[in-house]
């Protein structure tokens, strides 16, 4: 489980392909205190370390997730948003995150704020995901990019978020632009609840 603050952003020094999966090789600064088997979110994406030589480490990609996710457009030194898995006496400063990425977005519009950001996304518009809880609402929570934000002005297929200047610093929101493919989570809080809003039809 994770939160959805960023703790820094890891560079792709290596990426290899074998059958359906990717193995994908990544530098940052906490890499003497990962371990084998241990959880790290990529973009949102909860990947397991399978290797750690000198400063690097590896995870590795199935099919499935390189298919929902934009996993597959990462480059040799393309920066990835990473955060380890939450400690159980940790504050929840962002929101539930579970790694699981539902599906990819499109930004569509990036407008001035004075100062900050406001970043438009649009996803493919589905009734029968909406129902399943895939959808968003004024003021609730979104992941994007294994960040945690807040819903601004959604509607059935798009919604933006306000991103202000630290975040856009230290997160690969620097490197967004119109038409850059990014990560979606939706609220799990929504997805319960339309769950068993469908079970007591």
């Amino acid at each position: 489980m994770f939160s959805g603050i960023v703790e820094e952003m890891a560079r792709v020094t290596a990426i290899k392909k074998y059958g359906e999966n990717v193995d994908f090789t990544l530098t940052c600064s906490f890499v003497n205190e990962l371990k084998i088997d241990q959880s790290i979110a990529h973009n949102g994406v909860c990947l397991t370390v399978v290797s750690i030589e000198d400063d690097c480490y590896t995870v590795t990609a199935m099919k499935e997730t390189l298919d929902r996710s934009n996993l597959g457009t990462l480059e040799v030194g393309s920066r990835v948003n990473v955060e380890r898995s939450m400690l159980m006496n940790g504050r929840l400063d962002g929101h539930i995150v579970q790694g699981h990425v539902d599906e990819t977005a499109r930004c569509i519009s990036m407008e001035d704020a004075d100062g900050s950001t406001y970043f438009t996304f649009e996803y493919p518009e589905n009734k029968e995901m909406a129902l399943r809880g895939y959808f968003t609402v004024d003021k609730g929570s979104i992941t994007v990019n294994g960040v945690s934000l807040t819903v601004c002005e959604p509607t059935t297929n798009t919604f933006k978020v306000a991103i202000i200047p630290y975040t856009r610093e230290n997160t690969n929101f620097a490197d967004i632009n119109v038409g850059t493919v990014v990560n979606l989570e939706f609220d799990i809080l929504g997805k319960y609840i339309a769950r068993l809003h469908d079970f007591q039809r």
